[in-house]
């Protein structure tokens, strides 16, 4: 029988409900991942999540994972399940765009680590997901590729630089997806397209093979649709590998561990100063409610303050780009990528980097030069550092009166496309609240926590101290349990959800 006639459609249910459906025989891979892919064929002309859809590559795996389970060889702890690559990490053979004309048609020799250890814990890479060109962008709006749009209403944007994962996920085309985050890159667009995602402490999660935005900032994390989920994935990913030198060699504690202890007796800390001006009543009222919610089931719930955060996105404008103008000098039309034929080596390289890159991509190679050039490498980078180590300390003041630290993800809810993509500025401070927890390196994490007055998702966020993930997800999903979030768009607007759509089978 196929999934349809025995459990409903495979694409409605979430990562640890079709590892059970797989597991019991109830249904197969192949079955899994065709739904997931003929969904992707009806509706991503819509939501455009995908920069490559691999098809045959996807049934191949499915197909060998049935193989071996029909035989009673050992499969992965992810067997069948679906999941759409952010395409800034290496795949082999694969093209791998990082959303750029400067990398069009680059194909990797080799797969990232992420990527290695997803295969082997037999997740069917279904697709390399859109994303902001270089991962540069709140908005995926900023890909060479074309504007992914947010599966609660096609007319806004899914947030980013990860948007395409995210709304691969929140539209069903995959339960699972991979991000990344520099300085909010995966949590942000997680509360824009209410699903889960989660951004490890730095160094957890190794970054060989991903292509570099701000190398002292990046990390790879879980989109999912439930936490629980990014939980198995997390576990899935993590852990030390010697081809990374930031690479964290502890032994990373099982994220599914405590996930069902509750909150009580942890101590919660809400940042007052995150809840004033310029951040949408709707979403001041979910992070609110969380709060209470937590205080509720359990927890002590405090005030607490991080009082350089203020400062956190002017010294990230300077540090990340300054880290991007370095680590993107390497596209000079000589290596590898794009190439732009001149009559001088300097005529080449100019044409090459002003016909490969975007406009917000040249933009930050700008200012990082400019950050870094004689006489204001010290005013501005410097500085920057000085500010940055200000915000460890805010976060490790704050971990001394408590367990996590609950904030809004975004100061708003989705934008409509093309609202803020003439304003620089206004599009960086889509970021004002996750770009702290980045500088520090700590764990966090965006749990859609409610909806607005115009039915959009609210992201709430919850930070914990370094190498804390298992107090990070045991928070979130208790608050998750009493949230009880449908997170199936239904809005007028919406990608046509699933039928039968629900976080469990």
């Amino acid at each position: 029988m196929t999934a349809a006639r025995t459990h409903g459609d495979p694409t409605a249910v979430d990562a640890t409900s079709l590892l059970e459906l797989l597991e019991a025989g109830d249904v197969s891979a192949e079955e899994v991942v065709s739904a997931h892919l003929s969904r992707i064929a009806d509706l991503d002309d819509d939501v455009h999540a995908f920069v490559t859809v691999l098809d045959e590559q996807a049934m191949d795996h499915a197909r060998d994972i049935d193989r071996r389970r029909a035989a009673g060889e050992v499969v992965g702890p992810l067997a069948g399940v679906p999941i759409a690559l952010k395409d800034v990490l290496c795949t082999k053979s694969v093209t791998t765009t990082c959303g750029s004309r400067m990398l069009a048609d680059h194909r990797p020799p080799y797969d990232a680590t992420v990527v290695s250890r997803l295969r082997d814990a037999d997740a069917v890479v279904i697709g390399k997901a859109n994303m902001d060109e270089f991962a540069m962008g709140s908005s995926t709006e900023n890909s060479a590729f074309g504007v992914t749009r947010n599966p609660w209403d096609l007319t806004r944007v899914p947030g980013g630089s990860s948007g395409g994962s995210a709304a691969a996920v929140a539209a069903h085309f995959a339960p699972l997806g991979i991000g990344t985050d520099t300085g909010g890159s995966i949590r942000q667009p997680a509360a824009l397209c209410g699903v889960v995602g989660m951004k490890p402490t730095y160094g957890r999660v190794s970054r060989y093979g991903l292509i570099a935005f701000a190398s002292s900032l990046d990390q790879v994390g879980p989109f999912a649709r439930s936490v629980t989920d990014a939980a198995r994935l997390y576990t899935a990913v993590a852990g030390h590998d010697p081809r990374d030198s930031t690479s964290i060699p502890e032994d990373v504690p099982d994220g599914m561990a405590s996930l069902e202890r509750g909150v009580e007796g942890l101590r919660v800390g809400v940042i007052a100063d995150a809840l004033g001006d310029g951040v949408e009543p709707g979403v001041v009222a979910r992070v609110r409610e969380a709060a209470q919610l937590l205080g509720k089931l359990g927890a002590e719930v405090v005030d607490v303050s991080l009082p350089h955060a203020r400062y956190g996105i002017a010294a990230y404008y300077l540090i990340a780009p300054s880290e991007a103008s370095s680590n993107l000098a390497r596209y000079d039309g000589v290596r590898y990528g794009l190439r732009v034929d001149g009559d001088t080596t300097e005529a080449m390289m100019a044409g090459t980097r002003s016909a490969g890159f975007g406009p917000e991509v040249i933009r930050r190679i700008m200012i990082g030069t400019y950050a870094l050039s004689a006489g204001y490498y010290d005013a501005y980078y410097v500085s920057a550092q000085r500010v940055r180590t200000l915000i460890i300390r805010d976060y490790d003041a704050a971990f001394e009166q408590c367990d996590v630290v609950l904030s809004p993800t975004s100061p708003s809810t989705a934008f409509e496309i093309g609202a803020k993509a003439d304003d620089p500025l206004a599009m960086y401070l889509n970021d004002v609240f996750t770009v702290p927890a980045s500088l520090a390196g700590v764990p966090a994490l965006s749990l859609p926590a409610g909806l607005d007055d115009d039915g959009l998702p609210v992201g709430v966020q919850l930070a914990a101290p370094l190498l804390d993930e298992a107090t990070l997800f045991r928070a979130a999903r208790a608050l998750e349990a009493e949230l009880a979030f449908d997170p199936v768009p239904r809005r007028a607007n919406a990608v046509h959800p699933p039928e039968g759509s629900a976080t469990k089978a």
